[in-house]
């Protein structure tokens, strides 16, 4: 046998979310009162948000893409997505972090997000 050159072989792509934090359903709906301003979907519902980790302390990190490394709001988003959860009550701190891997895909989508741009 050899041994897989790849140590990240079998790893996900996408972090999981802590989903079941109590905080968890709320930060998304914070995340869905953010928008791009070139599409009329929220970036929740466009498939943006790769991870929201909520530790035991209530510090939210979120792993985030954009729909192309040349979108005009690449240094704005970030802290939009941040502006939306630190009022919360109960979050101690946000860090919103930008990521390329994997690259964002229209298969990303949720429903909702396709029927309303029309791709369903």
């Amino acid at each position: 046998m050899t041994q897989n050159p790849d140590p990240m072989e079998g790893t996900p792509l996408i972090a999981p979310s802590t989903t079941d934090h109590p905080l968890y359903d709320q930060i998304v709906e914070a995340c869905r009162s953010v928008f791009d301003p070139e599409i009329p979907v929220n970036i929740y519902d466009l498939g943006l948000i790769y991870t929201i980790d909520v530790d035991p302390e209530n510090a939210v990190k979120v792993i985030m893409t954009l729909t192309a490394p040349g979108c005009p709001v690449a240094g704005e988003m970030p802290g939009w997505v941040a502006e939306a959860i630190e009022p919360m009550p109960g979050v101690k701190h946000v860090d919103v972090e930008l990521t390329w891997e994997p690259p964002w895909g229209m298969d990303m989508m949720s429903d909702e997000a396709r029927l309303e741009l029309g791709f369903l």
